[in-house]
């Protein structure tokens, strides 16, 4: 039964865990999307006060292997964020509106924000600057203002 229990929970949260397919399958979790965004904003944040405080520490082997794993930890969740927004919110949620068509300035304006979010994971990949992840955090706010 304990061998059994992690593999029925991987089966029934894993449409939680990652973006879901572009199968058209109805299956949908904006505020799980939302939340991960959050939490990958978080990462990003520790990451970058974890690679600020081991470079200025010693330069031993290990903590220069833990600098770069933290590097890593950087890239792969500001990389998930744009995945995210791209795949799924882009991608499968916001429907695209005419000119001239009701909701039209909404979809413009969630289209933007969700743009200037990719843009934002990617300064937050090239810096160590936790402003950067405050613009981010301000966006997928006032993104979830304007979606939900």
């Amino acid at each position: 039964m304990k061998k059994i229990t992690p593999i029925l929970f991987i089966t029934f949260t894993l449409n939680y865990l990652f973006p879901h397919c572009q199968v058209p399958c109805g299956i949908y979790d904006d505020v799980a999307r939302i939340v991960t965004i959050h939490e990958d904003i978080q990462t990003i944040q520790k990451s970058i006060n974890m690679i600020n405080e081991l470079s200025y520490g010693e330069t031993s082997a290990k903590s220069m292997n833990q600098l770069v794993r933290w590097v890593n930890t950087k890239e792969e969740h500001a990389t998930k964020i744009q995945e995210t927004v791209s795949s799924y919110f882009l991608a499968q949620r916001i429907k695209p509106k005419k000119k001239g068509e009701s909701g039209r300035q909404v979809y413009v304006n969630q289209t933007l924000l969700l743009q200037q979010l990719i843009v934002a994971a990617m300064k937050c990949k090239q810096n160590v600057d936790q402003e950067k992840c405050q613009v981010a955090l301000d966006l997928v706010v006032e993104f979830s203002i304007s979606y939900f």
